[in-house]
């Protein structure tokens, strides 16, 4: 691990810790007792459930990645993705940031493609993620069982549709730019770098090779059949994720977790954004953004607000490490090499 990775490590972790000092500040008289009591009284069978419907979107992102693939590699098959899928994503998970791009470096590996390539088509994945998450979380505001059938909403859920529409605003931007990107890309990059030329450290002709990589991965989507795969696995991708969290959140069988789609998609999106600071292998910013978001908006009592956020933690983003670990083992394959690796082949191919 170089110098700049310990730093960032470091900081993260004191930002962390900082978020645990202040939880627990405010959560000085919690009950350790309540807490283990509602733990073990979960319905073990949803939540193995929940880890099935995980495992069920993995595969799932499987399937769309060979979408993606089928231009430059028509004949993979989905079975070859699997492993590089579940063994990425734990990677993810014990190594955080270092570990993401595995993935993409072990299907260029299997599909003897650039890794170039395939950081393009994870770059474009994203942005699917991004924008089925928003129409998901869209239409549960908007639809019957949202927050029309909510009296008096309050400035929480008011400031909730203001955001989910600012969101969609965002995803329509993110659309548009990618459209210009596909059909004026050489152009947008070349006036991208010219415009930015001043900045110290080539930041101009690096914006410019991410416009550049971006227009690769964007190749990938090669007519209006490869998009609504596109577009149709991601959006059920993410509502068997949600399915996933609802079996989570039901499994404790209380009042306060017998939530609706619409606070489940409110979890996933705190999680998401709590993923942002996650330490290795231990996470931390997205079990905190779960619990503050139960205990506060939600009303859930402290101890029931913290076992919850753990295990979704667990089921949603831990559960791959197991199989993960076995199928890297089966084929030798190092997680940490593999990082090094993957940073360093990506290092490679822009340095010209």
């Amino acid at each position: 691990m170089d110098k700049k990775r310990i730093l960032a490590s470091l900081v993260l972790l004191i930002v962390v810790a900082f978020l645990f000092y202040l939880q627990y500040r405010h959560w000085r008289s919690f009950d350790w007792s309540a807490f283990w009591s509602q733990t073990h009284r979960v319905d073990k069978i949803r939540v193995l459930y929940g880890v099935a419907l995980i495992y069920f979107a993995y595969f799932i992102r499987a399937i769309r990645w060979k979408v993606f693939l089928t231009p430059a590699r028509p004949k993979t098959r989905v079975t070859e993705l699997i492993t590089p899928t579940l063994v990425g994503f734990t990677g993810l998970a014990l190594l955080g940031r270092a570990g993401e791009f595995i993935r993409p470096y072990l299907i260029a590996r299997r599909t003897d493609l650039s890794l170039s390539s395939q950081l393009a088509v994870w770059m474009v994945e994203r942005i699917f993620d991004f924008g089925a998450f928003a129409l998901l979380l869209a239409i549960a505001v908007l639809a019957e069982g949202g927050m029309l059938s909510i009296p008096d909403p309050g400035p929480f859920y008011r400031a909730l549709k203001v955001g989910v529409l600012l969101l969609n605003l965002l995803v329509a931007a993110v659309a548009a730019l990618a459209v210009a990107i596909n059909r004026w890309g050489e152009l947008i990059a070349l006036r991208t770098e010219r415009s930015l030329s001043h900045l110290p450290r080539n930041f101009g002709h690096r914006a410019a090779a991410e416009v550049r990589k971006f227009g690769t991965g964007l190749h990938t989507i090669h007519g209006p059949l490869s998009l609504f795969w596109a577009a149709t696995t991601s959006v059920g991708m993410w509502y068997v994720i949600a399915l996933a969290y609802k079996a989570v959140t039901h499994s404790y069988h209380v009042a306060s977790l017998d939530i609706p789609l619409l606070q489940i998609l409110i979890l996933m999106g705190a999680s998401m954004a709590g993923s942002l600071l996650q330490l290795p292998g231990v996470g931390g910013g997205s079990q905190l953004a779960i619990i503050a978001m139960l205990s506060g908006p939600f009303a859930a009592p402290p101890e029931l607000a913290a076992s919850c956020g753990i295990l979704l933690w667990l089921v949603t983003f831990a559960a791959v490490v197991p199989l993960g670990l076995l199928l890297a083992h089966r084929e030798r394959l190092s997680l940490r090499k593999l990082s090094v690796e993957s940073h360093r082949a990506e290092e490679e191919e822009e340095s010209p």
